[in-house]
Order: C-alpha cells, then sequence, then structure tokens
C-alpha cells in the first residue's frame, strides 16, 4: 500500500487552485495537471508500506495546535509546477515532528527536506517562450485542523487517492 501524510485543502482553496490551473491552460502551459480531489501538500511520504495502524499510531504521538496556512507564489521544480504556501516555519516544524514519530515507529519514509507546495502540473512545457504566463495566484488560505494519511492508487484514470485516518489538532 502507498501511503503520504498530508494537508488536505477545503473548497476554498481548492477552487482558488483550480482556477489558477485554468488560467495556467488559457496561457499555453501543458503538462499532466493534478485533479482538484488530488490537490494536497505533502507533509512526508512513506510509500509501499502495509501497515496504515502503524502510521496512525505514530501520528497520534504529535500535537499540534490549529494553524492558518495561505496560497502564496508559485514555481518550478524542474518539470514540476507548483503553488507555495505561507507558515512556512509551522509546516516545517509539523513536518518534522511527523517525520520524527515516524522514524521513533521504525517506519520508512522518504527523507528529502521537505519543501512545502502544492504540485499543481508534472511535466510542465510551455508553448512559445518558457515564461510564467500568469501573473498570480488568487490571495486564499484557510485554517489547518487536520493531518490526512492519504492512501495511493492507480486507477484507470490515473492516480487516486483516498483518506485511510487523521489526527486532528
Amino acid at each position: 500500500m502507498r501511503l503520504f501524510i498530508a494537508i488536505q485543502f477545503d473548497r476554498q482553496v481548492l477552487n482558488a487552485l483550480t482556477h489558477f490551473q485554468d488560467e495556467l491552460k488559457k496561457c499555453a502551459v501543458i503538462g499532466n495537471y493534478t485533479k482538484a480531489d488530488n490537490l494536497h501538500l505533502t507533509m512526508a511520504f512513506i510509500g509501499e508500506y502495509n501497515d496504515p495502524d502503524a502510521v496512525l499510531s505514530a501520528m497520534k504521538t504529535v500535537t499540534f495546535k490549529p494553524f492558518e496556512i495561505e496560497l502564496d507564489g508559485y514555481g518550478r521544480f524542474g518539470e514540476i509546477f507548483w503553488a507555495g504556501v505561507s507558515g512556512e516555519k509551522k509546516l516545517t516544524s509539523l513536518a518534522n515532528q511527523l517525520r520524527q514519530a515516524l522514524s521513533d515507529a521504525d517506519i520508512p519514509y522518504d527523507k528529502k527536506s521537505f519543501r512545502p507546495h502544492i504540485t499543481l502540473i508534472r511535466r510542465t512545457s510551455f508553448r512559445g517562450d518558457n515564461r510564467i504566463p500568469v501573473e498570480c495566484i488568487s490571495d486564499c488560505g484557510m485554517t489547518v485542523k487536520r493531518i490526512s494519511l492519504m492512501k495511493s492508487e492507480r486507477g484507470k484514470n490515473g492516480m487516486i487517492y483516498t483518506e485511510v485516518g487523521y489526527i486532528e489538532g
């Protein structure tokens, strides 16, 4: 079972993100756009691991208070086009706590540095020049009250992400 820990977004943030994706499409940005149902912010990627209950138990050792995040900027990592979020200090602290809980429980996870972002497009390319043709992403935010354990499965129309458990702040 392929697992990851993530923040899922409320409808307002999802609407802002999908509107931004629509603007990118109008500007001839091509690639594999992330479906609205799959937009999230990964806190820790676990990968193949067949004991979600153990992961949830580790997650439950982490406590946090609800906090605010806002959409903030965008950029590229190679062929990945992403949206940024404010509140990096709190996000990084929470991600570090979650990752430490996974380590303490001997649950393997991807140890790449945490860089909070929302993947909007994979295999991004631009028709014409190689610039980002949209001025900005709309101001929008939410209160993070819940961290989800997600399962990723390949379906006939792409990846399907399903929440299998969560912790609340």
